[in-house]
């Protein structure tokens, strides 16, 4: 049976700060989250670096979009990166989110090691130890949903620390709690980043339509419109949108509504 963690006055009204804040900062090109916002975490969760990494299991890629790291080095070289596929099926940790489906959850170094078997893997000896770091606190995100979405493919956002204590539990609950603000962010960020393009009142109703999973044969008696109308106001969809997909369209027009 787990302790219950309970959040001090001072934690809310800094989770408070966060969620509420007006965040003029958009990330870079790469990046989903403000700036801003990774610092205020790290002025929450104490550690030495967060990043915001995207896998691709299947063409095994690991790619760091943005974070702040005490060494102010993001870069992961080429060898390095070849290290870390080897052993990453074998780690518990970082194959996590793939192997149990898990893209939800706030996982913890200690949740799946002590830490002799911790140092006794091939991924600490060969890439973390390497790096100083010692603990990780992890939180899946959905990231761009195109870019983020797939089998094998997900963000995580990726808090380090080195030798000394690791993360508690208030620490998994103060981003358990932030998790819906972190995603909003995501999508504020993005929509502020590639604005949607105005629609005309019909085209938004056609693509209501499309989204909760109707045919162009089933759109066209709903609208009083011919199966051929509605191909052609789909192509103009298309091509205002920049997407080439009815699922595309969707998720470009109503970015909210992408889980």
């Amino acid at each position: 049976m787990s302790t219950p963690v309970r959040a001090s006055e001072q934690d809310l009204r800094a989770l408070a700060a966060i969620v509420s804040q007006d965040r003029p900062d958009l990330p870079d090109e790469e990046g989903l989250l403000p700036p801003s916002l990774l610092v205020d975490l790290m002025g929450q969760i104490r550690c030495d670096g967060i990043s915001l990494e995207r896998y691709d299991t299947g063409r095994q890629v690991h790619h760091w979009l943005q974070g702040i790291d005490a060494d102010d080095d993001p870069g992961t070289p080429e060898d390095w990166a070849q290290v870390f596929w080897t052993h990453y099926w074998d780690c518990l940790i970082c194959s996590h989110p793939v192997r149990a489906g898990d893209l939800r959850g706030v996982v913890k170094t200690s949740d799946f090691y002590s830490a002799r078997q911790w140092h006794s893997t091939g991924m600490y000896t060969d890439c973390i130890r390497p790096q100083g770091v010692e603990h990780h606190l992890m939180l899946a995100l959905p990231g761009q949903p195109e870019a983020a979405a797939g089998p094998g493919r997900y963000v995580r956002l990726v808090f380090h620390r080195g030798p000394g204590p690791g993360f508690a539990e208030r620490d998994r609950a103060l981003l358990v709690l932030l998790r819906p603000h972190l995603y909003q962010a995501c999508l504020d960020a993005e929509r502020r980043r590639h604005p949607v393009p105005r629609l005309t009142p019909r085209q938004n109703d056609l693509l209501r339509l499309l989204a909760a999973g109707h045919t162009n044969a089933q759109i066209a008696r709903r609208l009083g419109l011919s199966e051929g109308t509605i191909r052609k106001h789909l192509e103009n969809i298309y091509t205002r949108l920049g997407v080439s997909s009815r699922t595309a369209a969707v998720t470009r027009a109503f970015l909210d509504r992408v889980a």
